[in-house]
């Protein structure tokens, strides 16, 4: 089970997102018909009087998961570090020489270590579904059935994005399996079963409510967990989270908790992702996603000012891979993606999960924001690589040009040469425009640009003088517009940055 501890900020943010369902309150319906309103019943399922019945249906296609892996130590605990000449330093030393496995100063014997965890059935095959963390790096893996059999178990596939891995064991006669039930039709408050293998006790059996949805723990580029005050511990990872109906929705994958033991905090993986996922890796031995070959960033209020959007919203276009279907599709740095195959792009966290659940080879509409319109252009979805190469870039010498000083947003700029090029380390196909000087308290020094970054594109438009972008900068600034929008390399990449363009009041500092 991963186990995330509480850290400043963050812990308050969970424990506010955990919802517990306590009472039902019966509303008069005299004030509502006052006001106006309908007195429209909630439709709700009670609380079943017992779970014994759905329990015993669903333990049989519950198992446990114990893994071996051989540890090698390569002379076994180091000695603590003491100042040369300490009396401490020759004592420790000759302890551990002592005790130490083996002949003194050589590696000790391989050992092994176990772990346990859980799995669910979905083909009466063999067919068992876990968590990645679970195996991994497993040399022996061993799957109990609910009986107390235990059969040896091969690894099919597994995804550490997603952290599903399958496995197929070889059963003498067909096993008991659980179906995947529609994760997109669970809703916060519906009742939930946990089942799984708890500090390798065997099948336990914990009940709750689905408590949030599309839950982003940080984990990877596709988290939408479902999210649970069912308990859930250690070695319940891998083990399947049930809907009333007895269909899996969920993968208990992660547990929030400051001591290590369920708190009410629990994550689940969603059954729709899970379902494609397992389908690919038996398919293929590996998953298969949807690609697009954009960088992305989040859209800001400033950003959205910048270039005319109402609402900060959508994944602003930060590079395009060369050759990609973004490239393709003549997607451009600067553009807000706004939809992607008919689902919105709220917020940019949700644009690589729609694009890896879109079938690869299948053309889609791509809503862009350009040029203070919306655009609608069709990309044809490639497949995610493994190792994403960048083609070599022809280098490109920008035309001599005397540097200038951009005062009110607080910075100078110059020309890339070869001497400024070997000052700032900078790569010999960079193009753009050379910030040399950054002045405390300006907008520049605001959004934390310094010596050495490059300013790439002004508004969208690509730069490579000085001047090119002093003319930008007053173009954009008889708009009346209050920020202008610059992609900005720096040693951390590409990224839009927002400069004020108000009247500069300058900061101390």
């Amino acid at each position: 089970m991963r186990v995330f501890h509480p850290r400043a900020g963050r812990a308050a943010l969970l424990r506010a997102c955990a919802f517990a369902l306590s009472a039902v309150v019966a509303v008069p319906a005299a004030p509502l018909l006052a006001a106006g309103l309908s007195a429209v019943p909630a439709q709700a399922r009670s609380a079943p009087e017992s779970f014994a019945d759905l329990a015993e249906s669903l333990l049989p296609g519950v198992v446990n998961i114990s893994t071996s892996q051989t540890i090698t130590s390569k002379s076994g605990p180091d000695v603590p570090v003491f100042p040369p000449g300490s009396p401490f330093e020759q004592f420790f030393k000759d302890f551990m020489d002592k005790n130490r496995p083996g002949q003194r100063g050589q590696p000790a014997p391989p050992r092994k270590m176990q772990s346990l965890g859980s799995g669910f059935i979905v083909d009466p095959s063999g067919i068992v579904i876990t968590n990645n963390h679970v195996i991994d790096g497993a040399d022996e893996i061993t799957v109990t059935l609910h009986d107390g059999s235990t059969l040896k178990a091969k690894l099919i596939g597994r995804d550490d994005r997603t952290d599903i891995a399958v496995l197929k064991v070889n059963p003498d006669k067909p096993l008991h399996a659980v179906p995947f039930g529609d994760s997109d039709k669970a809703r916060v408050g519906d009742w939930v079963l946990a089942i799984g293998n708890p500090f390798g006790l065997g099948g336990s059996v914990t009940a709750g409510i689905i408590s949030a949805r599309g839950r982003d723990i940080s984990q990877g580029p596709y988290d939408n967990f479902i999210q649970t005050d069912a308990a859930i511990n250690k070695g319940n990872s891998g083990g399947p989270l049930f809907n009333m109906a007895g269909e899996v929705i969920g993968i208990n994958t992660a547990i929030y908790s400051p001591s290590g033991g369920s708190i009410g905090i629990g994550f689940s993986i969603p059954s729709n992702l899970a379902r494609t996922v397992v389908a690919q890796l038996r398919d293929f031995g590996h998953a298969r996603r949807g690609w697009l070959g954009v960088r992305i960033q989040q859209v800001t209020p400033d950003i959205a000012e910048s270039v005319g959007l109402k609402e900060a919203g959508g994944a602003m276009v930060a590079g395009v891979n060369d050759g990609g279907p973004a490239e393709q599709a003549k997607i451009r740095n600067g553009d807000i993606i706004l939809k992607f195959n008919g689902q919105d792009v709220k917020e940019m966290r949700t644009l690589p999960r729609i694009v890896a659940e879109t079938e690869i080879g299948k053309e889609v509409p791509v809503v862009v924001w350009r040029d203070g319109h919306e655009l609608v252009l069709q990309a044809k979805v490639g497949e995610l690589p493994d190792d994403q190469k960048q083609a070599d870039a022809k280098p490109e010498k920008p035309a001599p040009d005397k540097g200038i000083e951009l005062s009110d947003l607080g910075m100078k700029l110059e020309a890339i040469t070869p001497e400024t090029r070997d000052k700032y380390q900078l790569t010999a196909d960079q193009k753009g425009v050379l910030v040399t000087g950054v002045t405390n308290g300006t907008p520049a020094a605001d959004k934390g640009l310094k010596p050495g970054d490059v300013i790439v594109e002004v508004q969208q438009e690509e730069v490579a003088t000085p001047a090119d972008v002093q003319k930008l900068v007053d173009k954009i600034r008889k708009t009346s517009r209050k920020s202008v929008l610059m992609l900005v390399q720096s040693g951390d990449g590409l990224r839009w940055v927002p400069l004020s363009l108000a009247p500069n009041e300058r900061k101390p500092g």
